[in-house]
């Protein structure tokens, strides 16, 4: 009986163990994954620019899927769709999508997205330029040093990351560092000039001091009106919003006080532009950073350093000429047109034809001609925004309190969202420089055409300019945006932007802004030919012919930039704006010892009579 009961025993055990066996060996060929397929269709309907469509599609492996793209916003969240697209993606640009499966098996697929018509050839040519400067002229040398963590935090000291899982991270541009740098050295070299000296400056602009007898080709308030014009443009509308909606209130901060600083770089380099400027047999004037890095360091005994920065800067400033000074401007007028019109195709190619017919009457004349149109056309255009600008803060003054908190909050205690103090900081500083362009050299070639027998005197007249510019209108734009409330939870950017706060309150707003942006357009590609006809001469030949053929390309780019997008070359224009700091500060710093011993005798002749009110 036990022999039996020891053999049922076994017998079961066997049959147990074995189907146990069988369960096993069943279960794994269930869970049995199928390859992981990724395949990508790039499809691209339009010849203009970021309108390719990416789509990427999954079969086999496990659901669901993550899809980790480098565009910073598309989300890597997992999924039980087979399909993720991007739109909106760049001719030209390298993509990279990782796609993983529950189980764990990944799948990345690196590719190029194909440039054909002639704007996506363009823009994807001067992608690498881009990437070029972008790593040697506007890295990051504080984080290089390892002198600070470059991530955004959250309150709890945990890194902030993008929707494709990397980290949020911040810069400080070399370029913004040096000329943030430069106007701090300057406003303490000259004892604060930047605020001492308005008084004076607006004394120089009434004629209370002009002297008839002085050679030139314009007035102090021409040579303002020009030189504002090249600075008062498309940055103080679009370009402050986004930096508001990046940076938020607290940039405004930091926009104001870049700005005040950037005043006593404008008066050191004005000044130097009248005193180096060089006067042609006919009468005219050839002035600015080529005239005075050249004699400058010739003076000290570096001729040839001297030469090679001129020349470094003369071309510089040339080709800026045509990427921001024509192409960006009259891009953005004939978009904004385009837009109210509600047009597109063919009729911006004529509003640009439009345009360069415009710009071509009024550079016949040179810069007599420029100055005659700008010293019209920027107090209307100014005065026009401005008087927007008021009815709007005015319609939302009850919240002139809660506005200020933010703005002194967001500047010194802004949320990680905002990438911290040192992210917002960057933000206003960064706007001011493109802005004002203080410490880039270029407003010094309009006043060193100025009537005047006193270099410093022109300094003086230039110092407003920053404030013109960045503590009024930039910062008059901040508050609409603040005031209304609209630098959040909106998916305008840009223009568009500021347009929808002016919508809140002013009925048509946006046919006036329209107005307003076209003038800031034209008369900042007005002042920009002059400035590469400046340039030109200067590498090329002081000679009408030299002139004509840059005249006539500059033309020629307005009608380009009305017909096409320009992607990557906007990116170029804005490096172009800023690597004019290099050459120009480096001469600045060098001949800073002797515009200070002019500015002490030149208060010394103002008290003593030596040079007399003549209003």
């Amino acid at each position: 009986m036990k022999k039996l009961l020891l053999s049922l025993i076994l017998a079961m055990s066997t049959i147990l163990i074995s189907a146990q066996t069988d369960s096993q060996v069943e279960e794994i060929v269930v869970e049995e994954i199928k390859e992981l397929i990724v395949e990508k269709t790039i499809t691209d309907s339009s010849s203009e620019i970021n309108t390719a469509k990416i789509t990427i599609r999954v079969s086999g492996g496990e659901k669901p899927y993550s899809y980790t793209w480098s565009e910073k916003s598309m989300s890597n969240s997992f999924t039980e769709e087979e399909v993720s697209i991007l739109d909106g993606a760049t001719e030209g640009n390298e993509y990279s999508v990782t796609v993983a499966d529950s189980k764990g098996a990944e799948k990345t697929l690196t590719f190029v997205v194909p440039a054909v018509s002639v704007p996506e050839v363009l823009s994807a040519s001067f992608a690498p330029v881009v990437g070029f400067m972008d790593t040697y002229f506007f890295f990051d040398p504080f984080y290089a040093l390892g002198l600070y963590d470059n991530r955004v935090l959250d309150a709890a000291g945990e890194p902030i990351r993008n929707a494709n899982g990397t980290v949020k991270t911040i810069k400080l541009p070399f370029m913004v560092i040096w000329l943030i740098l430069g106007a701090i050295f300057f406003t303490f070299r000259f004892r604060f000039i930047n605020f001492r000296g308005i008084k004076h400056s607006i004394q120089l602009i009434r004629g209370k001091y002009d002297d008839p007898t002085a050679i030139g080709e314009v007035t102090h308030f021409q040579a303002l009106a020009t030189a504002v014009s090249g600075t008062v443009g498309l940055g103080n509308i679009a370009g402050v919003a986004v930096a508001i909606s990046l940076g938020g209130p607290g940039a405004t901060f930091w926009l104001i006080l870049a700005g005040l600083l950037g005043m006593s770089t404008k008066f050191v380099e004005c000044t130097l532009g009248v005193k180096y400027r060089t006067i042609e047999k006919d009468g005219s004037i050839s002035g600015g950073p080529m005239q005075y890095l050249k004699k400058g360091f010739e003076k000290r005994g570096f001729k040839n350093v001297g030469k090679g920065l001129s020349v470094l800067y003369a071309f510089v400033i040339m080709l800026a000429a045509f990427a921001a000074g024509s192409m960006f401007q009259a891009n953005q007028a004939a978009a904004q047109l385009a837009s109210v019109l509600e047009v597109d195709g063919v009729v911006k190619t004529y509003i640009g034809i439009g345009i360069a017919i415009l710009v071509g009457i009024v550079i016949i004349g040179g810069l007599k001609g420029i100055a005659k149109v700008t010293e019209k056309v920027v107090p209307s255009m100014a005065a026009l925004y401005i008087l927007m600008c008021i009815v709007v803060i005015g319609a939302n003054i009850t919240e002139v309190g809660g506005a200020i908190a933010l703005i002194f909050d967001g500047a010194f205690t802004p949320t990680a969202a905002y990438g911290g103090f040192l992210g917002v900081l960057v933000l206003g500083f960064q706007r001011a420089a493109f802005s004002n362009e203080a410490g880039l050299g270029s407003a010094s070639i309009a006043h060193s055409a100025a009537k005047t027998k006193h270099p410093v005197s022109e300094g003086f007249v230039a110092l407003l300019e920053p404030f013109i510019d960045t503590v009024v209108v930039c910062t008059l734009t901040a508050l609409v945006l603040i005031f209304t409330g609209t630098y959040v939870g909106q998916e305008a950017t840009g223009s568009a932007l500021t347009a929808v706060a002016f919508g809140k309150v002013i009925p048509g707003a946006s046919i006036f802004l329209t107005i307003a942006i076209f003038l800031f357009a034209f008369s900042t590609i007005l002042t920009w030919s002059y400035y590469g006809v400046q340039a030109a001469q200067s590498l090329f030949g002081d000679s009408k012919a030299v002139a004509g053929i840059f005249k006539i390309i500059f033309l020629l780019t307005i009608i380009l930039g009305a017909s096409i997008g320009l992607g990557a070359v906007i990116d170029f224009a804005d490096y172009m704006f800023l690597t004019l700091a290099i050459p120009n500060l480096i001469g600045l710093y060098l001949m800073s010892g002797e515009i200070s011993k002019d500015l002490n005798s030149y208060f010394s002749k103002i008290k003593s009579g030596e040079i007399p009110k003549t209003k």
